[in-house]
């Protein structure tokens, strides 16, 4: 009788760790919910190329972690795409596909100060492609986030090229399609604080605070941006 319990009570301790490991996962799961954001611009239309950042205030992992490696292309005097959105540390590859050379010149809006003027970024600069021969490219890594969490890219050679890396600080970080949404997704419960960003957007416009439940929610942000038609 004595063996027996012996042998006995520590099986269902087992099986009683078990099925609380099994009550925490579960658990673990059901706290995240996904956030649909629309965002729209002065006039009310849709707004691509907006850059979504969720931070919340609980820990989590993204469902989706954010991009380390990203291509963007010198193309018709035009950066390819025109918002790269990647995580911390990245590794962009640049590559001109134009028949002239261009410049990648990367600064970080409000890193030139009076206080210190000669914080101009880096560029660096990329030959023409030539006919039967593979495009130039390089690769950069981008190890910070920005002063506004973007990279503006330029070109000295041709002033009309512009575009944007956005190193997120967040992993929920989501840039919205061409109708305008973003689609964040496992968001740990609880309180959070949401960042918009867009490109012609002149200063950043404080957005409300955040309760992410399991239940899917969806918010409508306007900007004060009027977006620039690019060349077709």
């Amino acid at each position: 009788m004595t063996a027996t319990s012996q042998q006995t009570t520590p099986r269902f301790a087992m099986l009683g760790l078990a099925a609380a490991l099994v009550t925490g996962l579960l658990a673990g799961l059901a706290h995240a919910g996904t956030l649909e954001v629309l965002v729209l611009d002065k006039d009310g239309k849709p707004l691509p190329d907006a850059v979504v950042v969720v931070l919340p205030s609980a820990h989590g992992a993204a469902k989706k972690p954010l991009p380390l490696t990203a291509n963007v292309n010198q193309e018709k005097m035009q950066f390819i795409p025109n918002v790269t959105v990647v995580g911390l540390g990245a590794k962009v590859r640049f590559t001109n596909n134009d028949a002239w050379d261009h410049h990648v010149r990367l600064t970080v809006p409000g890193a030139v100060t009076s206080a210190n003027p000669s914080n101009d970024g880096m560029s660096l600069r990329l030959e023409g492609k030539s006919e039967g021969k593979p495009a130039n490219s390089m690769v950069l890594a981008l190890d910070k986030p920005g002063a506004t969490g973007a990279v503006l890219l330029g070109c000295f050679i041709h002033g009309s090229m512009s575009g944007h890396v956005y190193v997120a600080e967040s992993p929920w970080t989501v840039k919205t399609e061409a109708n305008g949404i973003a689609v964040i997704e496992d968001v740990p419960d609880g309180a959070a604080n949401l960042k918009v960003w867009h490109a012609n957007q002149l200063a950043e416009k404080a957005q409300p605070a955040l309760v992410v439940g399991a239940a899917p929610a969806k918010l409508t942000i306007s900007l004060d941006v009027v977006p620039r038609r690019r060349r077709g």
